[in-house]
């Protein structure tokens, strides 16, 4: 992100928990045992805590769960993200009144433990961290950094207390307690942390035991729905999954991943062409970098250099006619984004209308396919002519700017597919759904 943008009104999917005992008898007893509805909301700037020195493109977009920790329990509200794995939550060292913004108390929880660092778990569990624990000097607990793909990054003590998602049973889990400063725009935040929820035995999954979790983000002021366990066959609506496998390379690589959902994308179709990208370009290097990783706590979709100048080309000579080009070398949206185009303000037609499809392919046969609305974003703030054109931007990045050494695919190419994480049969599964619709027809059984 430039440091002169202006910051961006963000979108959240915030989820409302809700524990429902009695769908499993009305449906399949393989039938997910907790639903999870998703709703849109729009809020101020300012939700998420971040260093603006490292944050180098924006999350707009992220999927929150509320729930309890501590005893006496107090609410808190976490972001999802699949591309991490330790949860963090903001602390306050206040007893009494009420924080500036959302944060746990640890100091009036009678259930919550700092790691010494002398501790087992601070030694053994923190092998899948990108960086290994140190002790704090100050309380001599174990100390942690985590850190993101956009270059974030937030610095805590390892600690432990009881969890409550929805109804279901305690489940006493580690978690960072950060206490590390972050910027602030003066708008409050929402959240309090981020739930972690990719492979490491850290991970918020790995803990509670979920072998199979799945969400369906709508792309309307609607509800989508999360589900916790459970099997996608077993819905009372069909959701044909198309299974691409999870990519796992045992041998230790400096930019590979390892806990990551990595899949093989094999193929990037632009309308009916399908680009002429080398297969060396789409697989991991020696190092491990150029891995494809499905996250869902970012936003867009950046794609390596070769394979994004090759898509930026197709797509333009693709949309030449229908689009008009920014041509503005200087102007890069969020660090990453160059492929943009002036449009009309007030015209008839959305600036998506006719473009062509981009379907991303992966190893098996899965697909995604990106189309109309979703790719194409407006940046925030900016227009041309005296305000009668505004900037539309392509909703892939060049990773080599960010820098990231992957492929990333974000959230807001996830709208309105269903998105299956097996850990069991280590896949993922992906099928074209109105989470809308298919949030309406659970809905019935709840």
């Amino acid at each position: 992100m430039g440091s002169s943008l202006d910051p961006l009104l963000l979108l959240w999917l915030q989820a409302l928990v809700l524990l429902v005992p009695q769908l499993a008898a009305a449906l399949s007893p393989r039938f997910a045992s907790m639903v999870l509805p998703l709703r849109t909301q729009q809020i101020p700037p300012g939700s998420l805590p971040r260093p603006p020195s490292k944050l180098y493109f924006h999350h707009n977009v992220s999927l929150t769960v509320p729930l309890t920790i501590g005893n006496p329990p107090q609410n808190v509200s976490m972001v999802l993200d699949t591309g991490s794995e330790l949860s963090w939550l903001r602390c306050s060292a206040a007893r009494s009144g009420t924080p500036s913004a959302p944060s746990f108390r640890p100091l009036i929880s009678s259930s919550y433990r700092g790691i010494p660092c002398s501790a087992a778990a601070c030694r053994d569990h923190t092998r899948d961290l990108h960086s290994p624990p140190f002790c704090n000097p100050a309380n001599k607990l174990c100390r942690v950094s985590v850190s993101y793909a956009d270059g974030s990054s937030a610095d805590g003590d390892l600690s432990s207390d009881v969890l409550r998602v929805g109804q279901s049973p305690p489940l006493r889990a580690l978690f960072s307690c950060v206490d590390s400063p972050f910027s602030s725009s003066g708008e409050d935040a929402v959240t309090a942390g981020l739930l972690g929820m990719n492979r490491g035995s850290l991970s918020f999954i790995s803990q509670m035991g979920t072998r199979r979790f799945s969400y369906c983000i709508s792309d309307r002021d609607s509800t989508g729905l999360l589900l916790l366990g459970g099997d996608s066959a077993a819905l009372p609506f069909p959701v044909p999954l198309n299974y691409t496998p999870l990519i796992q390379i045992s041998l230790p690589l400096p930019y590979f991943d390892r806990v990551a959902y990595s899949v093989q994308l094999e193929g990037i179709r632009v309308g009916a062409a399908v680009l002429p990208i080398p297969k060396s370009v789409l697989e991991p290097d020696h190092t491990g970098a150029g891995q494809t990783m499905v996250d869902s706590g970012s936003q867009f979709t950046f794609l390596l250099g070769p394979a994004y100048s090759a898509l930026k080309a197709e797509f333009l000579r693709q949309t030449r006619g229908l689009l008009a080009q920014l041509k503005e070398p200087s102007f890069v949206f969020q660090g990453a984004f160059d492929t943009c185009f002036r449009v009309p303000v007030g015209r008839a037609a959305p600036p998506w209308s006719g473009l062509p499809a981009v379907a991303l392919m992966f190893r098996g046969g899965a697909e995604v396919a990106v189309a109309g609305e979703r790719l194409l974003y407006r940046a925030p703030g900016e227009s041309r002519r005296g305000g009668a054109e505004a900037v539309w931007c392509l909703t892939f990045g060049n990773s080599d700017l960010v820098p990231v050494e992957a492929f990333i695919i974000g959230h807001h190419h996830q709208q309105n597919v269903w998105v299956e994480y097996d850990l069991d049969l280590a896949r993922l599964g992906f099928a074209p759904v109105r989470c809308d619709v298919a949030s309406q027809r659970l809905g019935r059984f709840l």
